[in-house]
């Protein structure tokens, strides 16, 4: 019964969004057989209407359902207005009440886990106990961090295998996993953050790779595709990062086709998460590009 009302609920909101059905299956937005890959939406995607404050977060998973037809949501921790239980309730029953699933929550401003120094390190761990149990409540299967800290290459490695390993220990408790994203410095280094989730040697430790976030400082740029095959075998999540589109939908600077071909031959099975950060489009009309990117790529694969 709860599955039937599932399926009744995503139809309506398909059908306000003007996307179709096939064989009773949502044909754009969600699970594909061919591939395994669901698309999910980013938070962040909406990151200027949250600050504006024209959405908040408690309307996030309405609103991807009802105007995007997307039934997976990647929450920000910035934009919660706490992790109190009656929040995190309320906020269940509004994904819940729009077939939603929680698949994350992206989090920053917590400590680096990379620290060199140990008690700010442990620190950093601490403060992120509370989005680990805030996951947990809302039927999540991640947090996603950041392993950053100040040192050379092998200081901050070794500093955020300590951290990252702490904090998965307490996230296997809870059956959370701890996902690291290329998100600036050494840690969009591939090699670089495919080596410390390695050696972290834990199945609940793994990345988020983001086509976009390779810039490892002084204006530099790892290579993006080799970024993303060296992180693919640690992945959890994948982030389709974009800015902007050519007439033909495609985007212009990074190939979606080559990038999900990457996650496709990784074996990789899982949410595909919109994250528009462009300002050409409007966030409404830059996460429907993407989404209609990846609906026409994964349907050539």
């Amino acid at each position: 019964m709860k599955n039937n009302r599932r399926q009744f609920i995503k139809k309506s909101a398909l059908a306000a969004a003007g996307i179709g059905m096939v064989s009773g299956f949502p044909v754009k937005g969600l699970f594909r057989d061919e591939t395994g890959f669901k698309i999910s939406l980013a938070e962040w995607s909406l990151h200027r209407a949250i600050f504006a404050g024209t959405i908040s977060n408690l309307d996030f998973p309405v609103m991807a359902a009802r105007d995007f037809g997307i039934f997976g949501v990647e929450y920000v921790s910035s934009f919660f207005e706490g992790t109190g239980s009656q929040y995190l309730a309320e906020l269940n029953q509004k994904a819940k009440d729009n077939a939603v699933e929680n698949v994350l929550i992206m989090i920053d401003n917590e400590g680096n886990l990379g620290d060199l120094y140990k008690p700010s390190r442990i620190q950093a761990v601490e403060r992120h106990y509370r989005w680990i149990d805030a996951a947990h409540t809302l039927g999540c299967h991640s947090i996603r961090v950041n392993a950053r800290g100040e040192g050379s290459e092998t200081e901050v490695a070794d500093a955020a295998v300590d951290g990252l390993g702490r904090l998965s220990e307490y996230g296997e408790q809870a059956g959370i996993n701890v996902i690291v994203e290329n998100h600036g410095g050494y840690s969009s280094d591939g090699k670089w953050i495919s080596g410390v989730i390695s050696r972290v040697g834990k199945k609940n430790c793994g990345t988020l790779p983001d086509f976009g976030n390779f810039w490892i400082g002084d204006g530099k740029e790892y290579d993006k595709y080799l970024g993303v095959a060296e992180m693919m075998p640690y992945a959890k999540g994948v982030s389709a990062k974009s800015h902007d589109f050519d007439e033909s939908g495609n985007e212009t600077g990074i190939d979606f086709y080559k990038m999900l071909s990457i996650v496709k031959d990784s074996g990789y099975k899982g949410y595909i998460g919109i994250e528009y950060e462009g300002d050409k489009l409007t966030e409404n009309e830059g996460i429907k590009a993407t989404k209609r990117l990846l609906e026409k790529v994964i349907a050539q694969l």
